[in-house]
């Protein structure tokens, strides 16, 4: 197939070697180039996902020597890992940035974007509706590192899941304990159960026994009070006193378990710390916790980004990359999330989304346009940033 022509969109890898996935597959850019791009992706980038550079250059693609030669003639770009603050000193005024771009970790970077005269759309801002479900990619990595949870606690096990009757006796299978039940949560319910583990999970939400208990799980009732879901299926921040209340009564919990899948996470806040120290200490050695919830802080106190640890014998994963232990699925679902996004909110006439669309998912996921940030929430954190900065 020969290379397209039209504005060109650049896919850049991530930042960490770890995260092998990559915004856009073979697959995926047959459509894009079907929109009207001109699809160009830097040699090699998806081979450790299982994409070859002759996979992308049948499907349209222009193979470049690097992201840094390419980018200052890019029209769009996609990206997995937040913008670095060289790429962003190479995007040129209009260009469109669209990927994972942290904004409420992040505030200063998106005032940087802003400043650039770039145009980006959040990844993380895509609305929980109906009609965005094609374009939601934190729910379909997410689905996706709920299942990598379990299958590398499992790895790290030294037990079945299952229980197997055998002539030496019949091996009980294993206890899994769930914290947290949005996509991720229910993903690892499914596949333990899958498994033949016996499953508990526990969210603060009471919505969420219906699900557990579909999926062949048992819910834990803990109460801690009033609560109530927040917009977007995730759960309100508790007060200090909930999850106090909230820590004591898993703690019996966690001390039966074999493995904990922490999952739970609050838009745009830092995830709550549900498993301490003392919990832990209260887990039978050989016991496994993947705190899946890393890349926003964590879930489990001891828990350290990017690493595996072993304390009083309970071995502590907190690998921010979950998704990508199996990433060409991962790359594949996030593509195609980019391919609805771009061709929702681009106008095919002037390859540019508008600003002043009445489209709830325009309006979501417009992060910056003409030099202006659009989200007022991301301003309110800028102007306290400011605020504190002068006092």
């Amino acid at each position: 197939m020969s290379e397209s022509t039209g504005p060109r969109l650049l896919a850049v890898p991530p930042d960490d070697k770890l995260d092998r996935r990559v915004p856009v597959t073979p697959e995926s850019a047959v459509k894009l180039v079907e929109q009207g791009w001109a699809v160009c992706v830097p040699e090699h980038i998806g081979e450790a996902a299982g994409f070859s550079n002759d996979d992308y250059e049948a499907a349209g693609c222009e193979l470049v020597a690097s992201v840094d030669g390419a980018i200052a003639s890019a029209n769009a770009v996609l990206c997995v890992s937040p913008p670095s603050d060289n790429l962003i000193t190479k995007l040129s005024p209009g260009t469109i940035l669209a990927g994972f771009l942290n904004p409420f970790a992040e505030p200063g970077r998106i005032k940087q974007l802003a400043d650039a005269g770039v145009v980006s759309l959040s990844l993380e801002l895509v609305p929980r509706t109906t009609l965005a479900q094609s374009m939601d990619a934190l729910s379909s990595q997410a689905s996706l590192a709920g299942y990598a949870a379990v299958i590398l606690a499992a790895e790290r096990l030294a037990k079945a899941l299952p229980m197997m009757s055998t002539p030496a006796g019949t091996i009980r299978p294993a206890k899994i304990l769930v914290v947290g039940t949005g996509v991720a949560g229910l993903q690892a319910i499914a596949t333990a159960v899958r498994l033949g583990a016996r499953v508990t999970a526990y969210d603060v939400r009471p919505t969420a026994k219906e699900q557990v208990e579909s999926l062949g799980a048992k819910f834990a009732k803990i109460d801690v009070g009033e609560t109530e879901e927040a917009k977007g299926g995730y759960a309100n921040e508790l007060t200090a006193e909930q999850l106090d209340m909230q820590r004591k009564a898993l703690a019996k919990l966690c001390s039966e378990s074999d493995i904990i899948i922490t999952t739970a996470q609050i838009f745009g806040r830092r995830a709550p710390l549900i498993v301490m120290r003392d919990m832990v200490e209260g887990m039978t050695p050989g016991a496994v916790i993947v705190d899946a919830a890393i890349a926003t802080g964590g879930n489990v106190e001891l828990t350290k980004v990017g690493q595996e640890i072993e304390h009083q014998g309970v071995k502590i994963i907190g690998d921010p990359f979950l998704a990508s232990r199996v990433a060409r699925d991962a790359s594949a679902v996030l593509a195609s999330n980019f391919v609805s996004l771009l061709k929702h909110t681009v106008n095919p006439a002037t390859m540019q989304p508008d600003p002043d669309s009445d489209d709830e998912i325009v309006r979501g996921v417009l992060l910056t346009y003409g030099g202006e940030i659009h989200d007022e929430r991301i301003r309110t954190l800028l102007e306290s940033s400011s605020e504190g900065n002068q006092s």
